[in-house]
């Protein structure tokens, strides 16, 4: 029996970390299509787009949140053989959803230029990052759409079809960039703007994509009743687990923005070198948020059915597999620094700044492997949501912002010696998360619960 379960873990495990660590693989493709094409442009250009896309990064940060906390409940209402609640859930996604849509494409559309002071205050960098803010807010509305059905999708067996959306996404992406960032086949040459409008034109794709895919493989329908119409009830329970997820993306994301802002009010240079350092970290956290969001799924699954036992023991080797994938991503991500470097167009002071910023991300990267699967995935499945709410906001706003803050604009310390203070967030909290870990408080069958 042991084996049994042995090999049903292993290959309910692969089957939906493959197919996501290549979708999250292929996400991660599209700032890295951007800054590599408008690189050719100018490395202020790269910079600015880097700096807009922080928009979107923010705007995504309440959805990803909300669709987590769904999430969570999915993946046990699907282990129980509830579909009912399951639609319920996909209503009551879009309900919350829809107000931070258009706060955020309303942002983009009608003050960009006071939306890119928020991240610099280098004129060049604000005025490069209005157009693509204006042209990118219509892909603020198709993300949005899209990360719910993907949800949906993902926890009712699906995985491989948000692949595939994503997968065309980003190669649509590519070609368009090209296309319309300089001008090919007899298109305008738009330069940052054509990056924008490749950018929405690829997501409305996507958007598409997972709608028939919802309407072709499964019988679950966005109905208004299910959006304007939320039972006092349901919307109590997904309260309670899903608003200290959300209240720690809200914190732990806006403490991520702070980093970025800093390190923007530091010089091109630094937020250049910076910039690049933040799209390899997000291409080597595929296979962690890979982990993570499958850990949600199979121990959800197995807590939502009863078997609490299982739910324990699967925890105990998800927890090994992250700590190895964590060392190996971190010494890949260092091995990778003569490659990126030699790929780059920057100054000889960017350049610097950035290998040292590469070096970091050998322990940085494991920190995170480990976070993101215990907090992010595990912890989350059995709805101990406030555990992480609580470690992340002291992390980051009693010690990594202020720390940063004094350090870069009281103190005036090298910016290398800044970047590391900022980069500690994953490692400090190390120990504390893993003693949480063996407390098992998250073998929880939030669904009997709350019946």
């Amino acid at each position: 029996m042991e084996k049994m379960n042995d090999m049903t873990f292993r290959k309910k495990l692969i089957s939906l970390i493959l197919p996501m660590t290549l979708q999250y693989f292929v996400f991660a493709l599209v700032p890295v299509s951007d800054a590599v094409m408008l690189l050719f442009l100018s490395q202020e250009a790269m910079t600015s787009v880097s700096l807009a896309s922080q928009v979107p990064f923010v705007m995504s940060l309440f959805t990803y949140a909300v669709t987590s906390g769904g999430a969570i409940f999915a993946a046990q209402y699907w282990g129980k053989g509830d579909t009912k609640s399951i639609e319920k859930l996909f209503g009551y996604m879009f309900t919350l959803s829809l107000p931070v849509m258009i706060v955020f494409f309303c942002c983009a559309m009608f003050a960009p230029a006071a939306t890119m002071s928020i991240f610099t205050d280098v004129p060049e960098l604000i005025e490069g990052g209005v157009p693509y803010l204006r042209f990118a807010s219509f892909s603020y509305i198709f993300m949005t759409l899209a990360m719910i059905y993907e949800t949906l999708l993902k926890n009712v067996g699906f995985v491989k079809q948000c692949t595939i959306a994503s997968v065309v996404i980003v190669f649509l992406n590519i070609v368009l960039n090209a296309v319309f960032i300089f001008g090919l086949f007899g298109a305008p040459e738009m330069g940052i703007s054509g990056a924008a409008l490749a950018t929405s034109i690829s997501n409305f794709t996507g958007f598409l994509l997972c709608l028939i895919f919802n309407l072709r493989l499964t019988k679950f329908r966005l109905r208004i009743s299910n959006v304007f119409h939320v039972d006092k009830e349901f919307r109590k329970r997904f309260s309670k687990y899903t608003l200290p997820f959300l209240l720690n993306q809200l914190l732990w994301g806006f403490g991520f923005e702070m980093i970025t802002i800093i390190m923007g009010h530091l010089g091109t240079d630094a937020a250049s070198a910076n910039s690049i350092t933040a799209i390899v970290k997000d291409l080597a956290s595929c296979l962690c948020y890979a982990i993570a969001s499958g850990s949600v799924i199979v121990i959800g699954n197995e807590l939502g059915a009863g078997n609490l036992d299982t739910a324990k023991t699967y925890g105990d080797r998800l927890f090994k597999i992250t700590v190895v994938s964590g060392i190996i991503l971190g010494l890949i991500c260092a091995a990778s620094a003569p490659v990126i470097l030699h790929f780059t167009n920057l100054t000889e002071t960017a350049e610097h700044y950035l290998f040292i910023m590469l070096m970091m991300c050998s322990y940085y990267i494991l920190g995170r492997s480990i976070n993101s699967t215990l907090i992010g995935g595990i912890f989350s499945a059995g709805g101990d949501t406030r555990f992480g709410f609580i470690c992340d906001t002291i992390t980051m706003w009693a010690f990594i912002v202020p720390v940063g803050f004094l350090s870069a604009f009281v103190l005036n310390w090298p910016v290398m010696v800044v970047y590391f203070l900022l980069n500690l967030d994953e490692i400090i909290k190390i120990p504390v998360v893993i003693i949480h870990y063996r407390k098992y408080k998250w073998v929880k069958n939030i669904i009997n619960e709350e019946t």
